[in-house]
């Protein structure tokens, strides 16, 4: 049985907008989609759905969220099995019980302060983090759809073979369900101290760190090429900062794909310093897939 697409609804604009992101993605996986309210959301981000309708004072009926909710995604597909809850806890611990049986968790952000384009809400940003399975998280500038999309690319930023296994696959899968070309891309960097003034000379080091750049990402994509054969395929070294040059890469993308590290027995945020950057900065909806180990 194919697990459904879990989003986190709140009644705001950007929830709404990420179940008619959901919706069209369960339609293209031939899955269900779930959505569930937590009752204690306005603890961390505040009772938007009152204030979306000039209506400050006067509180929402959890019920009216979710139906709402799924009257969105009906809209987007009326053939699409959904299902809704309302759960009387906070959204953090709500959400991660609910991504242990999901296929996907995906959330929408308005950020703090209403700019929404800077600074990521705290649930979407500790769900990531934390979350068994993979979190899309799309912010207020996104206007990526699955169903029209912009680019028609989805990117995939690549560590190693070993921390990038998940988030590899995921990006394939997500390429050829939409029909959308790859790329797969390695930042690399030459360090100061091995670098000299003279041009001619500073050629070598740097060469020899992208052709590492080179293989590292060739035995990241392994054998998993050949299991999608007609995703077109760009594989991409490119010299930099991984958050910089994947924040730049994400300006030609409808998805961006990475992974983040889960270390069993740590207890902390678990999303590294190109996870943080990108859900907070990424010009489209960004992919965290989690990767154990």
């Amino acid at each position: 049985m194919e697990l459904p697409l879990v989003v986190g609804v709140d009644g705001s604009e950007s929830s709404m907008r990420a179940v008619s992101w959901a919706a069209d993605e369960a339609a293209l996986r031939g899955v269900s989609l779930r959505l569930v309210y937590a009752s204690l959301w306005e603890r961390y981000e505040g009772a938007a759905l009152a204030e979306t309708l000039g209506r400050p004072s006067e509180p929402v009926p959890a019920d009216n969220i979710v139906d709402a909710a799924a009257w969105v995604a009906h809209r987007r597909d009326p053939d699409l099995k959904v299902a809704t809850e309302v759960v009387y806890d906070d959204a953090i611990s709500t959400l991660l019980d609910e991504g242990r049986n999901a296929g996907a968790i995906v959330l929408g952000s308005r950020g703090h302060s209403g700019v929404a384009e800077v600074l990521l809400g705290s649930v979407c940003l500790a769900v990531a983090a934390r979350a068994d399975c993979p979190v899309i998280v799309l912010r207020g500038s996104h206007d990526n759809q699955v169903r029209s999309p912009v680019h028609e690319r989805i990117v995939v930023g690549v560590a190693d073979a070993q921390r990038n296994a998940q988030a590899v696959a995921f990006a394939f899968q997500e390429a050829q369900l939409r029909g959308a070309a790859l790329d797969a891309v390695r930042a690399w960097r030459c360090p100061a101290r091995e670098t000299v003034d003279h041009p001619l000379v500073a050629e070598e080091p740097a060469r020899s760190y992208e052709a590492r750049a080179v293989e590292v990402l060739e035995a990241a994509l392994g054998e998993i090429v050949a299991l999608y054969p007609s995703v077109d395929l760009l594989r991409e070294t490119v010299e930099g900062p991984a958050r910089k040059v994947l924040l730049g890469a994400s300006a030609r993308a409808d998805l961006l794909v990475v992974g983040a590290r889960r270390r069993q027995g740590h207890l902390g945020l678990q999303l590294g310093l190109v996870a943080h950057t990108v859900l907070h900065h990424s010009r489209c909806p960004v992919a965290v897939v989690p990767q154990q180990g």
